[in-house]
């Protein structure tokens, strides 16, 4: 059975379509302990998906003695050294299906909680013209899980939210995802995605087409 192909395809970007969330854990653990407290590698999954307004207060309670404003700027700016210093370590199958949906001239956009001078970087080294859009944390109101975000991008490209499919990786994100109403495809990465969201899912894209996408986002919960 042939599936129709999105209207448009939103990805998420950390953890999703690059392996930024090991970045993330190490810039705030760094950043905890500097300042003489505790921070655990549970205590950074709890945060993935989360803005960093969501994320900068909890980091404060641990003892950092700095302003939200500079816990985000400390971090954007620690991630961001990193991805230029080691080069984008992009998820499997990623760019393959970026590109081929690109080809087939579906719309797409990064929608991340992560700010836009990160998302940019990355879009800026796929396929030029693959990325319509970009919604980041610091272009909405309230981050995810609130489906905020996948609604603006929606919006932004002209499309009908439940006729596009969102690609994420962490429980956060994907109950974004599916409160929007977009037919949604998990693929857990550091966290994992509860049994009981409305998603399809997959252990990777490595090898996924863009058909097969399609068909599984048709499909919620199936692995085949």
């Amino acid at each position: 059975m042939t599936h129709p192909m999105p209207e448009a395809i939103l990805w998420d970007l950390d953890g999703t379509l690059v392996d930024t969330e090991p970045l993330w854990i190490a810039a705030e653990h760094d950043l905890v302990t500097s300042y003489g407290g505790t921070w655990t590698d549970e205590d950074s999954v709890s945060l993935v998906g989360r803005s960093l307004d969501y994320s900068a207060p909890i980091l404060i309670a641990r003892g950092v003695q700095l302003t939200p404003a500079q816990v985000i700027d400390h971090l954007v700016e620690r991630v961001n050294e990193q991805v230029k210093a080691l080069g984008p370590q992009w998820r499997p199958g990623a760019v393959e299906l970026v590109t081929e949906a690109a080809r087939a001239g579906i719309p797409q956009a990064i929608v991340t909680m992560s700010f836009k001078v990160q998302a940019q970087v990355i879009a800026d080294l796929l396929p030029i013209g693959a990325i319509a859009t970009i919604v980041s944390g610091d272009m909405v109101t309230v981050g995810k899980p609130h489906p905020e975000a996948y609604l603006t991008a929606a919006a932004a490209l002209g499309v009908d939210i439940t006729r596009c499919i969102a690609v994420e990786d962490s429980p956060t994100g994907t109950m974004s995802a599916v409160a929007s109403g977009a037919m949604t495809v998990a693929v857990p990465h550091v966290a994992q995605v509860p049994e009981d969201l409305d998603a399809a899912r997959l252990p990777s894209l490595a090898g996924v087409s863009l058909a097969e996408l399609a068909r599984l986002a048709s499909t919620p919960r199936s692995l085949s």
